[in-house]
């Protein structure tokens, strides 16, 4: 019996060679923290909309880590029920204060779960400054700068 390969435009790959290479815990949970970083200051611009994005991310980071990683998907679950529904019910609602407070228990639940998992080295900390690389006001309010064509 032949192994099964996916052809790509650079050769076959094994369906264990796929299965080796999909993200583990520490890329999913970096690209988890600077969602959750997102998805807070968009709240806190007024930006409901991103933040929904950015949550959802969240949760899609979630999903791929229950079927790569199996053993956490209980706890991934019981987190998303927990800490992340409070959050998008309190951006459904526009509400800043429930918002924020429901951040604020998922912060705490975070620690709760790193340390369940042998992780209490893991801590994940609101920066203080919003990243720059997004707009994260109202949609309606941005404008983009015109860029002099003739000086770039």
């Amino acid at each position: 019996m032949s192994e099964i390969k996916a052809k790509t435009p650079h050769g076959e790959i094994t369906i264990d060679q796929l299965a080796a290479i999909q993200p583990g815990m520490a890329a999913l949970m970096k690209e988890t923290g600077d969602r959750f970083t997102q998805t807070y200051y968009a709240a806190k611009g007024g930006n409901w909309k991103l933040a929904a994005h950015h949550l959802n991310q969240v949760r899609a980071s979630f999903r791929t880590a229950k079927v790569t990683r199996p053993k956490y998907a209980e706890d991934l679950a019981a987190f998303d029920s927990e800490y992340l529904l409070p959050i998008f019910q309190a951006i459904h609602a526009q509400e800043w204060g429930e918002f924020e407070k429901a951040f604020r228990k998922g912060e705490v639940g975070s620690d709760i779960y790193h340390d369940k998992r042998g992780y209490p080295h893991i801590r994940y900390v609101l920066p203080k400054d919003p990243p720059a690389n997004l707009y994260l006001g109202p949609p309606e309010k941005f404008r983009r700068e015109q860029v002099d064509s003739e000086s770039s």
